[in-house]
């Protein structure tokens, strides 16, 4: 009786001294983990602003599209005409000072059109229409009217999408940005010395837009029309403009 006394006795104080053992080495763990919550949970202070850089150009060249169009009830005869009338525009865009390598065929095209009567019945005629076109571009913009009136007198009979750009913008874009970074800036002190605070570090910064320049517009549609004198047809290239916007994220104390 006493011998299981004892050993009872013994089993309830070797279960008493693991159990300790285990709370004892568990605690460090619970320590750490603890620890580890305490530093991911540090949260860095930030301003975030906005701003716009603008750049006003003026276009420097240009570029449009000029087409000669023929028709006739036989596709050679209608195609050799055509032929005729696009090689008298071509010479007088470079009579008038266009480089050759500033004028690129960018379409030919034949295709037989049936003709209807006043009742919009076929009549079974058939009549072949021809296309031609040339991309033309233009890097003197004072003789664009004077140009227009030229290919216009040779035979040009379609004339489509007359536009204007700035041959060189990298610049532009770079006094964009810089404009952009500034507005940002004054924008995050003016907030900062309102707050009460002082900016840090600048964490991330982000751009948009790009060196391609829009129209610019005023009020009245563009600023009117420049006739040059003796210039057939009034053409006027306007303003452009490069566009910018940053955002930027600082540290604030």
């Amino acid at each position: 009786m006493n011998k299981r006394i004892f050993i009872f006795m013994g089993l309830v104080i070797l279960s008493a001294m693991l159990a300790a053992c285990g709370v004892a080495s568990g605690a460090p763990e619970i320590n750490t983990a603890l620890a580890a919550s305490d530093d991911g949970n540090s949260v860095t202070r930030s301003l975030s602003v906005s701003g716009t850089g603008q750049v006003t150009l003026t276009p420097d060249i240009g570029y449009m599209t000029i087409g000669v169009q023929t028709e006739g009830p036989d596709a050679s005869e209608a195609v050799a005409e055509n032929n005729t009338k696009t090689q008298k525009v071509i010479q007088a865009l470079e009579d008038a000072g266009v480089e050759s390598k500033d004028i690129k065929t960018t379409n030919f095209s034949i295709y037989p059109q049936q003709k209807y009567d006043d009742r919009g019945n076929p009549t079974g005629e058939i009549t072949y229409i021809v296309n031609n076109s040339v991309f033309v571009t233009m890097r003197d913009l004072n003789v664009v009217g004077d140009l227009l009136n030229v290919v216009i007198e040779s035979g040009a009979n379609t004339i489509q999408g007359i536009q204007f750009d700035v041959e060189d913008k990298n610049a532009a874009f770079a006094e964009a940005q810089e404009k952009a970074v500034a507005n940002a800036q004054a924008q995050a002190e003016n907030l900062a010395e309102a707050a009460g605070v002082s900016l840090g570090r600048v964490i991330t910064i982000n751009t948009f837009g790009g060196p391609i320049p829009t129209p610019k517009y005023d009020g009245m549609g563009g600023g009117g029309l420049a006739v040059s004198e003796g210039a057939s047809v009034p053409i006027s290239p306007g303003e452009m403009m490069v566009s910018v916007e940053v955002s930027m994220i600082y540290e604030i104390e």
